[in-house]
């Protein structure tokens, strides 16, 4: 399996504090399946700043080491953009990462409790220059749990997303799975991931969620999904399935 989100890189954010901890977690995402995983340390988010060349170098040696300790785990690069008005600044200046430094895909979050009134303008602009950003956990998000057509809108603007594997498995709550699920039977989630933090509370969840996806939705959906992850390592374009609007019920509540 392939996780696009994970911060195992070491001393960097809210993720593993140190290599030890670094490796620990590259054993249990073996364990649990996974193969692949980006690193997707947090930037500009008000407390981490972590740009593009020292990420690529913290990459380099986590890999190094993971060879060393003969651990299967491959780490691609990647960086949590939190959205701001200065992000192409960032982008001319070489601070932001795309996912493999491919220029093409880039992980973008979103305030928790509320999406700024220029998102749209920024995912419109990103995709002007080649980009497409991925908004990363919508679910988790305040403003997007009381308003679900703005996050349809957002996809509709050109927005995939990603889920996190404890979101849809119950970790975060029963209003965050609630939306979790109804993301997935709109067709407004494109990756499911785990956002990993550490082998405790945050940890790697993606074969527990992909055995829900299948269990709720099919085998088929849990396969979109997964193919989805390997096209962006393949560094093509992943499937995009048509969108369903929310309707609206009586009172006007969604």
């Amino acid at each position: 399996m392939i996780d696009i989100h994970c911060h195992i890189l070491p001393g960097v954010d809210d993720g593993s504090a140190d290599m030890k901890e670094s490796l620990n977690m590259a054993k249990k995402a073996v364990e649990a399946g996974i193969t692949h995983l980006y690193a997707t340390p947090h930037h500009l988010n008000e407390k981490y700043v972590n740009v593009k060349s020292g990420i690529i170098d913290r990459v380099v040696r986590l890999n190094e080491r993971l060879q060393q300790e003969d651990i299967p785990l491959t780490i691609h690069l990647g960086q949590e953009v939190r959205i701001h008005r200065n992000i192409f600044t960032s982008i001319e200046k070489e601070e932001i990462l795309t996912l493999d430094d491919n220029g093409t895909y880039l992980l973008l979050e979103l305030p928790s409790g509320s999406v700024p009134t220029y998102t749209q303008e920024v995912i419109y602009e990103l995709q002007l220059r080649g980009i497409t950003p991925i908004i990363v956990h919508p679910e988790r998000n305040k403003e997007l749990i009381e308003n679900h057509k703005l996050l349809f809108e957002l996809v509709q603007e050109g927005a995939l997303t990603q889920l996190t594997s404890g979101s849809i498995i119950g970790l975060f709550g029963k209003n965050v799975k609630s939306f979790s699920k109804k993301i997935i039977e709109h067709n407004l989630t494109h990756f499911i991931a785990t956002d990993a933090h550490n082998i405790g509370s945050r940890g790697f969840t993606l074969q527990q969620a992909y055995e829900k996806i299948t269990k709720e939705y099919g085998i088929e959906r849990t396969f979109y999904f997964k193919e989805n992850a390997e096209q962006l390592i393949k560094g093509q374009s992943p499937a995009v399935e048509k969108t369903v609007p929310f309707k609206r019920r009586i009172l006007g509540i969604f």
